[in-house]
Parts: structure tokens; C-alpha cells; sequence
């Protein structure tokens, strides 16, 4: 299929088996969830009576102190016993296989090309690290939220960007289904795409 390049008007070629997918829903959703899965930080827990620091040491004895029963200094009715229902770490990581989530990244491409939310550019100039400038490019694209996505280093671009709570710029190699459609626009340049392309080939095991 030919795609438009917006800042010279030229076409490039691109794969259809990568950028012409129906939308796949359940896989895409599949896909999302277990990318926020792993995203969950799984840092809360509390001690058990086992796991409380001290000695399991009878107190007092059982009869004729006057006092209440007790066996441990550990046991939740104490201050700084242990904790009767606790909360302990728990994995949410869901197994994601790689033909899944390029098959998914492949969905979303081609949604975005359906939606016309895919914006291709030659290359992404600024000449020096100033926010205006960057503003005055996307200005013409939409003041919504913007994914830019680039092939290499571009430290006024990076700089330009870093102000902007709307735009979000990532490397091609970082790029992750829950930002592709989170963001209303996606620039690409056509480096990026064709890397892309390469990088979602199933059948070159030097791409995985």
C-alpha cells in the first residue's frame, strides 16, 4: 500500500501483511492488559506472626498471675505482633508471546492508518531546542495529544518536547500498544517506519 508523506507530498510503499490488519479487539485487549499487568509495583505486604522478629517464648506462665493467657509476644492481639490477614506480594505477570504482541502492534498500525491518525513525515527539523518552534510544527496537526516516533537521536527535538504534557516522543525500539492508543495523533517518520516494518517481520529471526 502507498502511503502519504505529509511535509513533500511524496508516497512510500509499505507492507499491506503489517499495515493493512483488520483490528483485532480481543488480542489487542489481551495484549494491553497484560502490559499494564507488569507494570503493577506488587510492594505491598505485611508480617505474619512467623515473620515477626523476637522469641517464641511463653511470656508468663499459663495459671496464677491474675493475667490473661498467652503464649507468644508475637500473636496479633499484641502491639507489634503479627498481622492475622496479610497482604504478601503476588505476581500479575501474564505470558505474552512474541507472535501475540507484534500481531497486536500490527492492529493498532493499521488502525491508525484506517482512522488517518497516523501522520508521516520525511524528517522532524527543528533547528534549535526551543518549545515554539516544535509547537508552531504540530500546531498544524492538532493541539490534542501527540506520539511522535522517531529512528535515531535528536536532541532538539528531545529538548523542544520535554515541556509539552501532550507530546510524548519515543524511539522506535520503546514504543508499546497502551501509548499508540492513548495519543490522538501518531507522528512517524519514515526511517522510523521502515524500521518498523522490519522489526515486525514474523518470518527474520534477527528482528526478534
Amino acid at each position: 500500500m502507498e502511503l502519504l508523506i505529509q511535509d513533500n507530498k511524496k508516497t512510500i510503499t509499505i507492507s499491506d501483511s503489517i499495515f493493512k490488519q483488520n483490528f483485532n479487539t480481543s488480542l489487542v485487549h489481551q495484549v494491553i492488559t497484560a502490559y499494564s499487568a507488569c507494570k503493577r509495583q506488587n510492594t505491598s505486604a505485611q508480617k505474619t506472626r512467623s515473620l515477626v522478629s523476637g522469641s517464641g517464648k511463653k511470656p508468663w506462665r499459663q495459671k496464677g498471675t491474675g493475667r490473661a493467657r498467652a503464649g507468644s509476644t508475637k500473636s496479633p492481639i499484641w502491639r507489634s505482633g503479627g498481622v492475622t490477614f496479610t497482604s504478601k506480594f503476588k505476581k500479575y505477570r501474564q505470558k505474552i508471546n512474541k507472535k501475540m504482541y507484534k500481531g497486536a502492534l500490527k492492529s493498532i498500525f493499521s488502525e491508525l492508518i484506517r482512522q488517518k491518525r497516523l501522520i508521516l513525515m520525511d524528517q522532524i527539523i527543528i533547528e534549535l531546542p526551543k518549545t515554539k518552534l516544535l509547537l508552531k510544527k504540530i500546531k498544524e496537526i492538532s493541539s490534542k495529544k501527540i506520539l511522535i516516533i522517531i529512528s535515531e537521536f535528536n536532541q532538539n527535538l528531545l529538548l523542544s518536547a520535554r515541556n509539552l504534557h501532550n507530546v510524548n516522543i519515543h524511539y522506535v525500539y520503546n514504543i508499546n500498544p497502551v501509548n499508540l492508543i492513548n495519543f490522538d495523533y501518531t507522528i512517524i517518520t519514515t526511517n522510523a517506519i521502515k524500521k518498523i516494518e522490519g522489526i515486525l517481520e514474523c518470518n527474520t529471526k534477527k528482528n526478534y
